[in-house]
C-alpha cells in the first residue's frame, strides 16, 4: 500500500510540474518578439517654430522588467524646412498594471535638416516619458503617449519639447 501510495504521489507532483512547464512555455510563446509604435508627433523649439509629422518605432525588450530599446524615425515638417530625427531610446520600465506601462528614457538622436543657413546633420540627447495604454490582457493592440525633450549639441544648442502618439502593435 505505501508503495502505491508514494507512486500515486511521484505521478500527481509530474503532472503538476509538467502543468507548470507548459504553462510557462504557453505563455513565453506569447510574449512579444517586438511592438511597433505608428503614430504622429509635434516638436516645438524653444527659438519658436513648430514641426509636426508622422513617427514610426520599434522597441524591443533585451532584460525583461530592466531594459528596453526603441529605434525610431520621425520627420517633422514646417513652412521653411524638413527635419528628420533617428533616435535610439534605453528606456526602464514599470508595469504598474496589466493594462498600463511607463517608461523613462534617454538616449542619442541624429538629425538631418533641410533648412537653409543650418547644419544639415547634427546630433542630440533626448529624454521621453513613455506611456502605454493596452485595452485587453493579450497585449496585441493598443496606444501609447510619450512627451519628451531634445538638445541638439550643434546648430547653436537648439532645445524643443516635444509628444508623440499613435497606435502599438505587438509582434508575437
Amino acid at each position: 500500500m505505501a508503495h502505491a501510495t508514494g507512486t500515486i504521489t511521484i505521478a500527481a507532483l509530474l503532472l503538476c510540474f509538467a502543468g507548470s512547464a507548459f504553462a510557462q512555455t504557453a505563455y513565453k510563446e506569447e510574449k512579444e518578439v517586438a511592438v511597433i509604435e505608428l503614430g504622429a508627433a509635434t516638436s516645438w523649439n524653444f527659438n519658436g517654430g513648430w514641426g509636426f509629422g508622422p513617427a514610426v518605432a520599434v522597441e524591443v525588450t533585451p532584460i525583461e522588467k530592466w531594459l528596453e530599446l526603441e529605434a525610431g524615425v520621425t520627420p517633422l515638417f514646417n513652412r521653411r524646412s524638413t527635419e528628420w530625427g533617428t533616435d535610439l531610446l534605453f528606456k526602464k520600465p514599470w508595469t504598474p498594471s496589466r493594462k498600463v506601462e511607463l517608461m523613462v528614457g534617454i538616449g542619442p538622436e541624429w538629425i538631418h535638416s533641410n533648412e537653409a543657413g543650418k547644419t544639415p546633420n547634427s546630433v542630440s540627447g533626448e529624454g521621453v516619458i513613455d506611456v502605454m495604454f493596452w485595452p485587453s490582457k493579450k497585449h496585441r493592440f493598443g496606444w501609447y503617449v510619450e512627451p519628451g525633450y531634445e538638445r541638439n549639441f550643434g546648430r547653436g544648442h537648439e532645445q524643443s519639447l516635444g509628444v508623440s502618439g499613435g497606435l502599438l502593435i505587438s509582434i508575437p
